[in-house]
């Protein structure tokens, strides 16, 4: 009879310094593999201690309290299958990202990493030592070798591991969502399948920790790349995994092989899990949003719904002079459709009250962007207000156009805690209306069906703080906008390259001191999800006292 191990996979969705709670999650799934006859559990990527930590992890007593953390698992799980976890280790003096191999009570072997990724969102060189490539450990009747998230990105620390005799890899990570990463996975993955000829296990987390979101998508291939084992995206889950050993050596028994979401769909889904796991880590349950009419925050509205469900979101109407009828009718359906709470609170009297207040001082100028900009900070006074007094999270609701340029007012619409659209570009933001209205998942916690009226989505976009205003007073269309930004932000394109496309130099060298000059605001701006590898936040850091301009 051929000699077989089940291997338990444990796709979860840990917590940030929670180590007693992350335990505890391994503890129940270990329970699960132990019924299921597993020989061995594997959890994630620092999964004891969540991830990313950032600097939490130069404070020795949480180091400390995560080490003895996972001795006790050992302890508490002496009697069943191996545990291998995630988690920091301290050696020598020196601290390190570690995978722990627990086994009849005690840790019996401790990998370390040896790349550390310093790009993007990532900086562990910051936190970490890289070590020495680790060899491979025994388990029951199978030798394994564990490249650490970024080692697998590397051909190096593979190729050792299977010239010092390990028989299958075992990939634990924590890799964030951005826009089209799951195939980049699966090739890299291949790659170092192809260079090996071994099997390979690789093993994501799921949930949102700030700006990022790991949506999971773990899988399990064979030699040649075939793909034994494909986990869902963004969904906690376990499977058991049984590896055959055959004249060639060990092969992973097909199991299921679930299909990955388009980008429309997980470029929504992780909107939605960011925000939903922001706000419940954080300790809140509920949120509210200015509902304006516009398409923006009809978005951010369905957003919230789908990941809270509709009786813990309050909209908010907050109308001035200015605000048009349809605006007012637009956000009651919105409002209806997706069967929340409305609320409204005109502002026309504290705008005339704060009008008097400053009319001495004001006397002789002209009306202009200083008046609209106070309209913008009164709704943001009386949604912080209704947050501060009912405990909602107030969610704001600029796109990343808008973010990009300083088409926002700081102090004013830029309030509140959390931002579910800040990488997406207005032009994305029409598109995602139209996937929501024509598509629904079992996920999702609104209603089905066309929950943002059409009216909404076609609608010049304004601002309406002063008569017949449009956005595109201000701003060139926004496709246009949004390709001279991609090109700008998330490619570093020249002024030139930009031109060489066609665009006008005039305009390419307006966007670009729009960009640099509101860079102040950015650095004072909500988190939000990260759906591209550009972000603003982690993945562009630029400074806010500069003087660069692009000469071409």
């Amino acid at each position: 009879m051929a000699e077989t191990f089940r291997l338990t996979l444990a796709q979860l969705n840990p917590v940030v310094g929670d180590i007693a709670g992350n335990a505890a999650k391994a503890r129940a799934a270990w329970e699960t593999a132990r019924a299921a006859g597993a020989d061995m559990l594997a959890l994630t990527e620092m999964f004891i201690t969540g991830y990313q930590t950032q600097d939490l992890i130069l404070k020795p007593v949480f180091v400390e309290e995560a080490e003895a953390a996972l001795h006790q698992l050992a302890r508490d799980c002496a009697d069943g299958p191996a545990i291998g976890i995630g988690g920091p280790a301290r050696v020598d003096g020196r601290l390190h990202n570690a995978w722990w191999v627990l086994e009849r009570g005690a840790v019996v072997a401790r990998v370390l990493k040896h790349h550390l990724p310093n790009t993007d969102v990532f900086d562990e060189k910051r936190v970490f030592t890289p070590a020495d490539v680790s060899g491979p450990y025994r388990i029951g009747p199978i030798r394994i070798g564990t490249p650490i998230c970024e080692d697998a990105w590397h051909p190096d620390v593979a190729e050792t591991l299977a010239e010092t005799g390990a028989e299958i890899l075992l990939v634990p990570n924590g890799s964030p969502y951005h826009r089209g990463k799951p195939d980049l996975r699966l090739n890299l993955m291949v790659a170092r399948v192809v260079e090996t000829g071994l099997p390979l296990v690789y093993l994501n987390m799921v949930g949102g920790q700030d700006d990022q979101v790991f949506d999971g998508s773990s899988m399990v291939l064979n030699p040649g790349g075939e793909l034994a084992v494909q986990m869902p995206q963004f969904d906690d889950c376990l499977a058991h995994v049984d590896f055959v050993k055959t004249a060639q050596g060990w092969r992973a028994q097909p199991g299921d092989k679930a299909e990955i979401p388009r980008v429309w769909e997980a470029d929504y889904r992780a909107c939605v899990m960011a925000l939903g796991d922001y706000m419940a880590k954080c300790g809140f349950r509920k949120a509210l949003l200015g509902l304006s009419g516009g398409v923006d925050s009809a978005l951010v509205a369905s957003i919230a719904v789908d990941a809270l469900g509709p009786e813990n979101v309050r909209c908010v109407m907050l109308p001035s002079a200015y605000t048009s009828a349809h605006s007012l009718e637009d956000a009651a359906d919105c409002a209806r459709r997706l069967g929340v709470r409305l609320d409204t609170v005109p502002i026309s009297g504290a705008q005339g009250a704060v009008g008097a207040a400053l009319a001495d001082l004001f006397a002789g100028t002209e009306p202009g962007i200083t008046e609209e900009n106070i309209q913008s900070r009164l709704r943001g006074v009386m949604l912080m207000a209704l947050s501060n007094k009912f405990g909602e999270m107030l969610l704001t609701t600029g796109n990343k156009s808008e973010m990009a340029v300083g088409y926002c007012t700081i102090y004013g619409d830029m309030n509140g805690g959390y931002n579910p659209l800040k990488d997406m570009y207005k032009t994305r933001v029409f598109e995602t209306c139209r996937w929501r209205n024509s598509h629904h998942r079992d996920w999702m916690k609104g209603p089905e069906g066309e929950v943002i009226p059409e009216r909404i989505i076609t609608k010049p976009p304004s601002a309406e703080l002063r008569p017949n205003q449009t956005d595109q007073d201000s701003l060139p269309p926004y496709d246009v906008l949004d390709a001279i930004l991609e090109g700008l932000v998330d490619k570093e394109l020249s002024v030139a390259d930009l031109v060489a496309q066609g665009f006008d130099r005039a305009v390419v060298k307006r966007v670009e001191h729009l960009l640099y000059i509101s860079e102040y605001k950015r650095f004072q701006s909500a988190p939000g999800v990260r759906l591209t590898p550009r972000a603003f936040w982690l993945d562009r850091r630029y400074p806010i006292a500069m003087r660069f301009r692009d000469p071409s």
